[in-house]
């Protein structure tokens, strides 16, 4: 409600069960009850099985799923929902030809590499290596990793994204947010 207040677009459910902000299916509806209309609900996963996915995807409370992991663009595409790709910008990385890999996606999301975690560092990435393709890509781009309310301007600055994308940022520890964070990262994006 937090987010909603301040005017997120977006809320992100985290369904990858390692995290400490994971949730299960079953709790979707109360969370979710009593936001307004128009918030776009996203699903994260990482690595699932498609029975997994599927169901989470059958509740009818998810707008758009967004894949974390290894998964094929093919599975992503599999569930009847549009689809937002993270990529983990590092580690010699062809960020062009790991984009174009994800055609179909709806969105890319761009986020920090680390070899133990699929995201949630709370690290930014190099943005001078994604300047360029935020710039001529054709599919929308969206930044995480690392960011907070004292660099979010920046970030939008840098690399003019489609959206931004923020959870341990405006957290006060792990899976606990903070309501004046989420308001100062939101006023934070939306002043650029």
């Amino acid at each position: 409600m937090a987010a909603a207040e301040a005017g997120a677009s977006a809320l992100g459910l985290n369904f990858y069960q390692p995290s400490p902000r994971s949730i299960v299916a079953e709790n979707m509806s109360s969370i979710l009850e009593g936001l307004p209309d128009g918030i776009q609900i996203i699903a994260l996963f990482v690595d699932p099985a498609a029975d997994e996915v599927s169901e989470v995807v059958s509740t009818g409370l998810v707008d758009c799923l967004q894949f974390h992991g290894d998964e094929s663009a093919t599975f992503c595409e599999s569930f009847g929902l549009p689809y937002m790709k993270a990529i983990r910008v590092g580690a010699g990385l062809d960020l062009a030809v790991a984009i174009d890999s994800y055609e179909s996606a709806a969105m890319i999301l761009l986020d920090h590499y680390d070899e133990k975690v699929p995201g949630g560092t709370g690290m930014s990435f190099n943005w001078a290596e994604a300047e360029e393709i935020a710039g001529i890509h054709g599919q929308k781009l969206v930044v995480a990793g690392g960011l907070h309310p004292d660099n979010v301007q920046q970030a939008v600055l840098c690399l003019k994204p489609f959206g931004v994308d923020v959870s341990s940022g405006v957290e006060v520890q792990p899976g606990i947010k903070d309501p004046d964070k989420i308001k100062s990262f939101i006023e934070g994006a939306r002043s650029v």
